[in-house]
């Protein structure tokens, strides 16, 4: 049973560090069945304070993203497509407290047994923006957020897309009665 309880609890950590958390906003007055092309807005773009490769990968899968979901890529676009990134470096404590006398430690009061695990990893944030190129409105805006995975350029090249498709699954918004 122990086990059971131990492996299920390590897969919801594992899961969860692997998620993406997204939020969305958007303009409910905007009627997104009218956009049919788009562009990326060089100007915001270049503002991204990331690696000029990292913008390449999340413009590609942002492209794919809309090119999937029946968007055309044009020189005179209905929206602009704009992108912000930023990281910071997040600690995670976690103590497991075993309960008494099943094992005693003389290091430990009262025998309680306690391993406390500390891990360090970064957490990105990843801002997609689309702007109406008539009216030089943001319309939408989505938001992911998640740990980075850097060891190597594949798994950085996956976890970029892992963060657009997750975001981009919000994009149209469903709720849009228009």
């Amino acid at each position: 049973m122990k086990k059971c309880i131990i492996l299920f609890l390590s897969a919801i950590v594992l899961f969860s560090c692997n998620s993406v958390k997204v939020t969305s906003d958007y303009d409910s007055k905007v009627n997104f069945k009218s956009y049919k092309t788009f562009a990326f807005y060089k100007p915001e773009i270049d503002r991204a304070k990331i690696s000029d490769l990292d913008k390449k990968r999340i413009l590609r899968a942002i492209e794919v993203a809309l090119l999937e979901k029946g968007f055309t890529k044009s020189n005179a676009p209905d929206m602009l497509v704009g992108i912000f990134a930023k990281s910071r470096e997040k600690v995670n404590i976690n103590q497991n407290n075993q309960g008494f006398g099943w094992r005693w430690n003389p290091w430990m009061m009262n025998g309680l047994n306690s391993n406390i695990q500390v891990s360090q990893f970064s957490e990105g944030t990843l801002f997609i923006d689309f702007i109406d190129t008539t009216k030089k409105e943001l319309i939408w805006q989505g938001v992911g957020s998640g740990a980075l995975k850097t060891q190597n350029r594949e798994k950085k090249e996956i976890r970029i897309k892992e963060f657009v498709a997750e975001i981009m699954t919000q994009f149209p918004p469903e709720s849009n009665g228009k």
